[in-house]
């Protein structure tokens, strides 16, 4: 069985991206995964939310490795030992079929064969979870023994969501026990995300309609079941508040800027401090009658302001931008790999240095051409 092709980012792009394509990973910064993670966890403050969205998916891409390891070792021959399965299961094991699809995106984004595969392979996990599946299968190489660990990462160090600190891609198709899952990893996973995001008071607590969150408890708690589809309803909840209320935002600030707040508010104090400067110096110039080739060279401090300024009015410096860089934290860069959010910042960064020499030349010949006059 072939293994599941790894997203590939889009370069034939000519369009903003969507939110479904930056979580599938298939966008290169700065409006890839991380750079919105970043976004959520700096500006929005609401990076939780997204944990969430990436621990569930997750949990899906736990599941359908699971039964595809299954299938394949019932289609290679199932031990006498391990025929123990009812008949149903069996049938539901067998009419799932060879699971490719890797994203784990929102439930209306799937097409007919992705949706009837993951509610087969709902039903097949449910139905194993009623017939009392041996939770042991495996326990040695399986991935709950790797996601107990601790995460634990420096203040210096890129921040490690929960997609990013899996030791293993659950994509692959190996056949080492390294990469087997336990069926103990797949309830153990689904009452992290229980204990984790959704009961009251959890340590990282988000808000969701009660009638959500405790249809999720209930299923998960007294009916046992631990199967993707037990997510569907707050995963498409969460996506949906995402798309609305972050997204935008996130699109605003790295595809027609590439500047975080902390550095616009640093190019405002800045832009401030050389207006000023560069008035007062103005204005002694002329009212001591210096000559116009020393008052030139007030280009100096209303170039530094002018620039700053129109660069935290557009959230946008223009040199950076031209040089094909973006800010993801203060003083923290990438290069723009998105080819049209290249082309878009290239075109905002040429029309911002347009105006910022325009309002200087305006600047500088109304004090350098002004008649002095010594008080």
């Amino acid at each position: 069985m072939e293994a599941s092709p790894s997203p590939q980012p889009d370069l034939l792009r000519n369009r903003l991206p969507t939110l479904f394509e930056v979580l599938s990973r298939r966008t290169l910064p700065p409006v890839d995964l991380f750079s919105f993670y970043i976004y959520m966890r700096d500006q929005q403050r609401s990076v939780d939310y997204l944990d969430f969205w990436l621990d569930v998916a997750q949990h899906m891409s736990l599941c359908r490795h699971y039964v595809r390891e299954l299938r394949r070792s019932v289609m290679i021959g199932t031990p006498e030992g391990d025929k123990s399965q009812s008949k149903r299961s069996s049938v539901l094991l067998e009419n799932i079929g060879d699971i490719h699809h890797q994203t784990a995106g929102p439930s209306m984004f799937h097409n007919e064969k992705e949706k009837t595969q993951d509610a087969q392979m709902s039903a097949f996990l449910r139905e194993e979870a009623a017939n009392g599946a041996n939770l042991g299968h495996s326990p040695s190489g399986s991935l709950g023994s790797h996601n107990s660990a601790p995460r634990l990462t420096s203040s210096n160090e890129r921040p490690r969501p929960s997609f990013m600190s899996s030791p293993l891609e659950l994509t692959s198709d190996s056949n080492s026990p390294a990469h087997t899952v336990a069926r103990a990893d797949i309830r153990a996973s689904a009452e992290k995300i229980l204990y984790t995001f959704l009961l009251p008071g959890a340590e990282r607590e988000i808000i969701l309609p009660h009638a959500i969150t405790q249809e999720i408890t209930i299923s998960i708690e007294e009916r046992g079941r631990d199967d993707p589809e037990v997510f569907d309803a707050a995963k498409d909840y969460v996506f949906q508040a995402m798309e609305r209320d972050a997204f935008p935002g996130f699109l605003r600030m790295k595809a027609l800027g590439n500047l975080v707040p902390p550095s616009m508010m640093m190019r405002l104090i800045v832009g401030l401090l050389a207006m000023f400067a560069a008035f007062w110096v103005a204005f002694i110039l002329i009212f001591l009658n210096y000559p116009r080739h020393i008052r030139v060279w007030l280009i100096l401090p209303f170039t530094v302001g002018v620039y700053a300024l129109c660069s935290h009015q557009y959230a946008l410096d223009p040199i950076l931008a031209l040089l094909g860089f973006s800010e993801y934290t203060f003083m923290s860069f990438s290069r723009v790999r998105e080819p049209y959010i290249r082309k878009l910042l290239n075109k905002r960064a040429l029309m911002v240095l347009g105006i910022t020499i325009l309002i200087d030349a305006a600047l500088v010949v109304l004090f350098v051409f002004v008649p002095g006059k010594r008080l």
